[in-house]
C-alpha cells in the first residue's frame, strides 16, 4: 500500500444517553474541527431516519452547520439515500452548499432507505424506488453538470456546480454501477463486511474512465477504537457492542449490561459481531498495524474511519491516536 493513504471520518452524529440532538451537533463540530487540525481529508454524515442514537437525518442541514464552522476539510454526505428524494431537490441542496463552501462539498449516494420498513412508508417511498437508482444518479449528475436530462428544468442553484459524486455500497450492485459510470466507490465495510473483496475486485476490473475520474478510486470503511491503553479500548468496544444490541435487537428497550451481553452471544447477536469484522481496536501502535493491514486487504485508495467510542472525549482521542504517524501506519 502506498505511503500516505488519506484518512477521513464518517461521523454518525451520535446522541448519547441523556443527550439531545443539540449535544450531538456540538460534538460533530468538535470532531470535524479536530479532524481538520489533524489532517484528515474529509468528514461525512449519513442519512438515517427514526434512529434515536443518530442525529444526521437532515443531512444537508448538518453539512452546512459543520462546513460553516470549519475552514479547509471537505464536508459531505456518506450518504444521501437518493431514492428518498427527487434528484432535482438534492441537486438544489448540494448546489447551494457548493455555492456557500466552494470546493469543499462531497455527495455520496446510496440506494437503501436508511431506516426500517415502517419509516420507509412514512417517507412516502415506494418499495420500487430503488429500481430507478441508476437513472436517478444520471439525472442528478446532469443537473450538477449543467446538462439537464429534463428539458426546461435546471437546478438553481446547482446548475454547473459539479459537486463530486461517490457511489456508496455494501453489495455488488453499487460496485458495478460505480464502475460503469466512472465514479469513485465507497464500500461500507465498517458495518457490512461480507462482500468487500468481491465488490472492490468487480469495481476495479470493470471501471470505465469518465470525465470525472480517469482511474478507479476505492474508499473503504473501517471502525476504529484507539485508546491510551488496551483495557480502555476493550471497554469502549464492549460499550459499542452493547449499544448496538440495544438498538438493533432490543429496539431501544432498556437492557442491563448482563442482558445485552447474553443477547450479544446469542445466534441473533452474531450479526452485531459480524458488523465489527473490520475494526481496529487497541493502543496507537496496535491500531496502526490493523489499519495498515486493512488498507492492503481492501485495496483502498482512502480509508473512511468510524470512531464509535461512547464519549466525545474518547472519540476525539481515537482521532488523535490514529492520526499520529499515519503515514507510517499505512506504508
Amino acid at each position: 500500500m502506498p505511503v500516505g493513504v488519506p484518512l477521513s471520518v464518517l461521523d454518525l452524529a451520535f446522541v448519547g444517553p441523556g443527550q439531545t440532538a443539540r449535544d450531538a451537533f456540538a460534538g460533530s463540530v468538535r470532531v470535524a474541527q479536530r479532524a481538520e487540525e489533524l489532517g484528515y481529508r474529509r468528514v461525512w454524515y449519513a442519512e438515517h431516519h427514526n434512529m434515536a442514537s443518530i442525529a444526521s437525518s437532515a443531512t444537508s442541514v448538518l453539512i452546512e452547520h459543520v462546513a460553516s464552522r470549519t475552514r479547509t476539510i471537505r464536508v459531505g454526505a456518506g450518504g444521501i439515500m437518493l431514492p428518498n428524494h427527487a434528484p432535482l431537490v438534492i441537486a438544489e441542496q448540494f448546489g447551494t452548499l457548493e455555492a456557500l463552501h466552494p470546493g469543499r462539498i462531497d455527495l455520496g449516494l446510496g440506494r437503501a432507505p436508511g431506516t426500517d420498513p415502517t419509516t420507509t412508508h412514512a417517507l412516502r417511498r415506494s418499495p420500487s424506488s430503488a429500481d430507478t437508482f441508476p437513472e436517478d444518479v444520471l439525472e442528478l449528475q446532469a443537473y450538477l453538470a449543467g446538462d439537464t436530462r429534463v428539458p426546461g428544468v435546471n437546478a438553481m442553484p446547482g446548475r454547473g456546480a459539479r459537486v463530486p459524486l461517490y457511489i456508496l455500497g455494501s453489495s455488488l450492485f453499487g460496485a458495478r454501477l460505480a464502475a460503469a459510470l466512472g465514479l469513485p466507490y465507497a464500500f461500507a465495510s465498517h458495518f457490512a463486511p461480507q462482500a468487500l473483496e468481491e465488490a472492490v475486485a468487480i469495481y476495479r476490473r470493470h471501471f470505465r474512465p469518465s470525465a470525472e475520474l480517469q482511474a478507479p478510486y476505492v474508499i473503504a470503511g473501517l471502525t476504529v477504537i484507539a485508546a491510551d491503553s488496551a483495557r480502555h479500548a476493550e471497554e469502549q468496544l464492549r460499550a459499542v457492542q452493547r449499544s448496538r444490541v440495544r438498538s438493533l435487537l432490543a429496539r431501544g428497550q432498556p437492557l442491563t449490561d448482563e442482558e445485552a451481553d447474553l443477547l450479544l452471544h446469542s445466534p441473533a447477536g452474531e450479526h452485531v459481531s459480524q458488523m465489527l469484522t473490520y475494526a481496529a481496536v487497541g493502543t496507537r501502535d496496535v491500531v496502526h498495524a490493523a489499519v495498515a493491514a486493512f488498507a492492503r486487504h481492501a485495496r483502498a485508495d482512502e480509508l473512511i474511519t468510524v470512531h464509535p467510542a461512547p464519549s466525545l472525549d474518547a472519540r476525539l482521542r481515537s482521532l488523535e491516536l490514529l492520526a499520529e504517524n499515519a503515514e507510517r501506519a499505512c506504508a
